[in-house]
Formats: structure tokens, C-alpha cells, sequence
């Protein structure tokens, strides 16, 4: 149990909130980059986010693992994100600062989803099968991570270039 919580229950909330933070973060991503602001599902991107962060670390450990490093480092561009959003209004340098910390913290989200879907759907554990606590290797999950990386990184760069807000409320 785990604040009232059992194991499963909590494991489903953590999905559901995952899932949510990356539908919402891919929508906001295609608005960046047709430079709509889009101000309310950003809230719910950031928000879902900081969340699925945060339940990660809800799950019972007894090491610090590479999904806590992870949730840690997301975590804080987090932070810096809505600093550049909400606090400094993506003035100057701040508008860059959330492109890509946003960003990165989906890609993050993204990460995981890619190894998770690798570890729980059979047709998917198949081509890339994992022995527990490692993750799913080989070169076909090689092949997805870096299709993934390179998606977020030409859209993050699409996003920089194209993303010029009049005003972000």
C-alpha cells in the first residue's frame, strides 16, 4: 500500500497520468511549433508531467535506478520550464529555455513509454526481449529509441526556430 493506495491501483494512476502528460505534451509540441501558445493544455502537459514524475517515485525501491535519475532530471527542467513560461513570460533567452526543457521532459516520457511498451506487449517483448531489471535491448529497440530521439530533436529544433509567441497568458 502506498498512501492508501495498493500496488496496482497506484501503478494504473501512474499510467493514466503518463498517458495524459504525453498526449497533451505531443499536441503542445505541434502548436509550438505552428506557434500557437496554446495556454491551457500546456498547463495540463507541465502539470501531468510533474506528476508522472513525481508517482514514479512512489513505487517501492531499495537502489537508486536509472528510471529515478530520470524522474529526477526531468523533474527539474520541469521547474526551470514553468519558470520560463510562467514567471519570466518567455522573454528572451526564457522562450528557448522552455522550448527545450518542455521538450526534453516529453521526450523523457516518450523514453519510457518506448521501453515499457517493449517490456509489456508480447508482440513487442518478442524483438527486443529484456531480462528483469534490465531493460528491453537489441537492434531493433535500438532502431525505435533513436527514430524517437531524432523525432524530438527535429521537432525541438522545428519548435526553436518557429515558436514566437505574442503573448503568452
Amino acid at each position: 500500500m502506498v498512501l492508501g493506495l495498493s500496488l496496482h491501483a497506484l501503478t494504473l494512476i501512474h499510467v493514466i497520468i503518463s498517458l495524459i502528460a504525453i498526449v497533451a505534451g505531443l499536441i503542445v509540441m505541434f502548436g509550438l511549433l505552428g506557434s500557437k501558445p496554446m495556454p491551457a493544455l500546456t498547463a495540463i502537459f507541465l502539470l501531468t508531467t510533474i506528476l508522472t514524475s513525481a508517482t514514479g517515485f512512489l513505487f517501492p525501491f531499495n537502489e537508486l535506478l536509472p528510471s529515478h535519475i530520470i524522474g529526477i532530471i526531468s523533474l527539474v527542467l520541469l521547474v526551470i520550464a514553468c519558470i520560463a513560461l510562467y514567471g519570466m513570460k518567455l522573454a528572451g533567452v526564457w522562450r528557448p529555455v522552455y522550448i527545450v526543457t518542455a521538450m526534453i521532459s516529453l521526450y523523457f516520457n516518450v523514453f519510457v513509454l518506448v521501453i515499457q511498451s517493449f517490456l509489456k506487449v508480447p508482440a513487442l517483448a518478442a524483438l527486443a526481449p529484456a531480462v528483469p531489471p534490465a531493460p528491453p535491448s537489441g537492434p531493433v529497440f535500438a532502431v525505435v529509441q533513436g527514430i524517437v530521439l531524432m523525432f524530438f530533436v527535429v521537432l525541438t529544433i522545428g519548435a526553436w526556430r518557429r515558436f514566437r509567441p505574442m503573448a503568452f497568458a
